[in-house]
């Protein structure tokens, strides 16, 4: 048995130790995982695009149906309750919102109360061998559910999807739909062709991830391309560089994909400068972009 921390949670409207809470077994997160969540990267104490995240967040509640039980300001309070009572400077705040407890029953009742859940846990960041020889990845059919622009709780497809790397000794599953690429399992996906940055579209299929406008602005920084447009498997297979990008991978370079090597001539196999810029100006922005 997993021996939780003690380390303080919000639940309800409480705080209390994380291996003190509990929410009921008709909660719809629960029964139908009928709910959103976000993570927020906190850097020396500091919440990382913030305003993004609330806005990602509100708008997967929209979506749902489910009341935003906080305002801007009100959830601010609570990550920041929670990460001054953690050790770790760097951090992950983690808010979940259920529709709340009921019978079970597939139509959505309305009037309920949503159940909400922050807790807070170290940030782990890539590893400086990751990030200087870069990381390996495979591709497969993306098999999710249509609606990956909701930042759902419903994560089953992504854990069966993280599996297919994790037995093969890689880092991420890169997927495709109808040869066109998606997202990874817990990340976007990213090219680079001839000096630009080019990454999927929005659609119902992908999540916008935080870095998708981040990258945006970084590029236009650094006179980087930045084009979203659909983007084929032989696309990918063909690129000058492929990134990941995450809360927690912040951007990382992949050198290797379905064991073949990343890249052309000398850097075939090996980060790439369009990465090496871009992580640089990441690091910038940490410090400039969180409150």
């Amino acid at each position: 048995m997993t021996m939780l921390p003690d380390t303080l949670c919000h639940l309800n409207g409480q705080t209390l130790p994380l291996n003190e809470a509990k929410v009921s077994v008709l909660d719809r997160g629960f029964i139908f995982g009928d709910g959103v969540y976000e993570v927020i990267p906190v850097y020396g104490r500091r919440l990382f695009r913030f305003d993004e995240h609330m806005a990602r967040l509100a708008r997967s509640l929209d979506k749902l149906r489910i009341h935003n039980p906080h305002g801007r300001d009100g959830w601010l309070a609570l990550a920041r309750e929670l990460v001054a009572a953690q050790a770790a400077t760097d951090q992950l705040v983690y808010i979940e919102v259920t529709r709340g407890v009921a019978l079970r029953d597939h139509v959505m009742p309305p009037g309920l109360s949503p159940t909400v859940f922050v807790m807070t846990s170290p940030l782990r960041p890539p590893t400086p061998e990751q990030r200087h020889h870069g990381v390996a990845c495979v591709t497969a059919r993306d098999f999710r559910w249509e609606r990956g622009d909701i930042k759902s709780v419903s994560l089953l497809g992504n854990v069966m999807a993280r599996q297919i790397s994790a037995d093969r000794g890689a880092l991420e599953t890169v997927m495709f739909r109808d040869g066109w690429l998606t997202e990874g399992s817990g990340s976007n996906v990213w090219i680079v062709h001839e000096g630009a940055l080019l990454g999927p579209p929005r659609s119902d299929l992908v999540l916008e991830g935080i870095r998708v406008e981040l990258f945006r602005e970084l590029c236009e920084e650094e006179r980087i391309a930045y084009n979203l447009r659909p983007i084929s498997e032989d696309d990918v297979r063909a690129a000058d560089e492929v990134l990941l990008s995450s809360a927690t991978k912040e951007v990382l370079p992949v050198t290797k994909l379905d064991g073949d090597a990343v890249g052309h001539g000398a850097l075939r196999g090996k980060p790439g400068p369009v990465y090496g810029r871009l992580y640089e100006a990441y690091q910038r922005a940490k410090v400039a972009q969180s409150i």
